[in-house]
Parts: C-alpha cells; sequence; structure tokens
C-alpha cells in the first residue's frame, strides 16, 4: 500500500465519524478569489503546516492566527490549512480560526473524498478546496468539482504529470497545482513542476501553480520561471524565523523567467 493509499484508506474511516449537522457554523465571505489575484500578478499560498509524514512533527505548537496574519502581512496570496488530524496533525478548527482571522482567501488542504468534506471547509470559511487527482477515481472527481463549484468555492485541482494535467484540463478547472512530491512516494523534485509545464496550457484561463518542495527564494525563481502563476509553501515557512520576509523575497522574484 503505498502512502497515498494508506491516507484515503484512513479518511474514509474518519469521514464514517463526520456528521451533516453543520448549520450552526458561519461562511466568513467578501475573501474574493485567488484566481483574480493570480491574474494580475504572481502569489505564494502560504500554508499552516504542523507536521507531515514525510518530516514527522515541524511545528506543532505554532500560534495559528499569528502566523496566518503574518502571512497576510506580508502579502500572501492565499493562506493553506491543513485539516488532516491523523497525518499532519491539523484540524478543521485550525481553518476556522485561520478564515476569521484573515481577509484573503483560505484553502482547505486535505484528502477531499466526499461531499461532506466540502461542506465542513466551507462551513468553516474555506474559499478554495482541493481536489487530487491521483486520489480520485475520474467519476468521484468531476462528482466533487461539481459540488464544490456549486457551493461558489474555488477548486485547486492537483496533478502530478502530464496524464492527470490532462484530466484536470478535461474537467476545466481554472487553479490547476502540479504537485512536486510523487504522492506514493513522497520523493520531491523541482523538475516535475518544468516537465508538466511544457503541456500546460498557458494563455488560456487556466493558472498553474507549484506545490511542494519549495525551499528558497532561489525555488520560487525556477518554477515562476517554468510559468507558475502561484507557488504553495509549507514546510520553509513553517521552519523560518521570518515567515514574512520569506514571502516578500518570493514575491520580488516575480520577475524572472
Amino acid at each position: 500500500m503505498t502512502i497515498l493509499e494508506k491516507i484515503i484508506a484512513t479518511k474514509r474511516q474518519e469521514i464514517q465519524r463526520y456528521t451533516d449537522n453543520q448549520s450552526s457554523e458561519t461562511f466568513f465571505s467578501g475573501k474574493g478569489r485567488l484566481a483574480d489575484h493570480l491574474r494580475h500578478k504572481k502569489g505564494v499560498i502560504s500554508e499552516i503546516k504542523r507536521a507531515s509524514p514525510s518530516q514527522g512533527d515541524i511545528h506543532t505548537t505554532v500560534d495559528i492566527v499569528a502566523q496566518a496574519k503574518q502571512y497576510e502581512q506580508a502579502g500572501a496570496a492565499a493562506i493553506s490549512v491543513l485539516t488532516d488530524e491523523t497525518y499532519f496533525k491539523g484540524s478543521i478548527d485550525d481553518l476556522r480560526q485561520v478564515a476569521q482571522a484573515v481577509s484573503i482567501p483560505v484553502l482547505c488542504k486535505d484528502f477531499i473524498i466526499s461531499e461532506i468534506q466540502i461542506d465542513r471547509a466551507k462551513n468553516a470559511g474555506a474559499t478554495i478546496i482541493l481536489l487530487i487527482v491521483a486520489a480520485l477515481e475520474k467519476v468521484e472527481l468531476e462528482r466533487l468539482f461539481q459540488y464544490a463549484q456549486a457551493q461558489s468555492l474555488e477548486i485547486l485541482v492537483e496533478v502530478h504529470d502530464e496524464e492527470e494535467l490532462a484530466v484536470a484540463l478535461e474537467l476545466d478547472a481554472e487553479l490547476i497545482g502540479i504537485n512536486n512530491r510523487d504522492l506514493k512516494t513522497f520523493n520531491v523534485s523541482l523538475e516535475r513542476t518544468a516537465e508538466v509545464a511544457k503541456k500546460f496550457p498557458f494563455g488560456g484561463k487556466q493558472i498553474l501553480i507549484s506545490e511542494s518542495g519549495i525551499h528558497t527564494k532561489e525555488d520560487a525563481k525556477f518554477v515562476y520561471g517554468c510559468g507558475a502563476s502561484g507557488i504553495l509553501v509549507g514546510e520553509a515557512l513553517m521552519r523560518s524565523k521570518d515567515p514574512g520576509a520569506w514571502i516578500k523575497a518570493a514575491i520580488k522574484g516575480e520577475a524572472v523567467r
């Protein structure tokens, strides 16, 4: 069983314990669209990430509200919040706290396989959800994509290779993320963005975001140079003594092609 298969199996067990009674939650609107930001300038999607299967504990005692506000003040385009509890030590409450604290778009970063997870994300304040092509059968992906669209959520569709990119394009996804981490082995290479970007339809409605393995401003420059309009950065910011300075430095490299 691959790491991804293990995570999905656990997720199927977890969602059995979820309830549909989310009506008391408040949806925090008025945050704008990530796609609109990235059409005009390069951007950093800054992540709240306590831990991961590949790196173990990263920053489990982080003050997530203070961290999120630092991200926003530094000019982050959006904030991503890991909500998986078992493997990433996040929670839906982390998402709720961040959504209440900032005025920029918020991404629910999880392994979404059910509509109930989309409902929970929206009710906690997410304006964007993640759908991973490798984690879903095509019919599931299409169903969840359409469901999230009907909820007026932005959807980041994550791919790892050219075949998965073709699936995302068939969906007519606007935000397409290339994950530099192979979710089956968890090996990371920025060359994944370079390779998949060769087949990306630049100039259309699609926006390319490079995810994972971006640790330095030089890494950011590299993937921007491959055509990425945005980068998703977690571990580097969570380990940084000054995440705001990291974000500003990465944004300054936006003109490098």
